[in-house]
């Protein structure tokens, strides 16, 4: 690989490491808001079907392993460091746009909620979708943009599928 090469695969780099960051600052920020101007367990109705609440997740993904003792912060901080130096890696390499918003995205979202673990112990999380007395597992907006970086990356991978189909026809 050239120099040339690499400054420019840095330097487009730097633009999807910026969003990342970015991703990572609007989600400390609402967990910062939420964490200042909310008691622990409040929660505002903000629509028929939305509340605004404050709560602590020590676990991951619908609660998992909140209930463990204590190791999973370590566990998950581990995880988070490991996951979040691949991606900023495959960002480096020249990919299609979408994929690497998509990677963006995911490393943003593992960031603000791995900084919420070193730093707090827990997530904060603040968005609760419900229907009637049926509540979702409240998130926040780092798990936004890591559930809609999946999409992106799960989009790339069924797009070439999607052409080959219509070449076909």
């Amino acid at each position: 690989m050239s120099v040339e090469t690499l400054a420019t695969g840095t330097a487009v780099a730097w633009r999807w490491w910026t969003l990342a960051i970015a991703v990572a600052a609007a989600d400390q920020l609402s967990k910062f808001a939420v964490s200042t101007l909310m008691f622990y367990g409040q929660s505002i109705p903000l629509s028929g079907f939305f509340n605004l609440v404050h709560v602590w997740n020590t676990g991951a993904a619908f609660s998992f392993l909140a209930d463990a003792g204590g190791w999973q912060r370590y566990f998950f901080i581990l995880i988070t460091l490991g996951v979040s130096i691949c991606l900023a890696v495959m960002l480096h390499k020249p990919r299609r746009g979408i994929e690497s918003f998509g990677y963006s995205l995911v490393l943003g979202g593992a960031l603000g909620n791995g900084f919420d673990r070193v730093v707090r112990g827990y997530v904060v999380d603040s968005l609760d979708f419900h229907w009637q007395s049926w509540h979702w597992p409240a998130f926040n907006l780092a798990d936004c943009g890591i559930v809609l970086g999946v999409f992106c990356l799960f989009w790339t991978t069924c797009k070439p599928a999607a052409e080959q189909q219509t070449a076909k026809s």
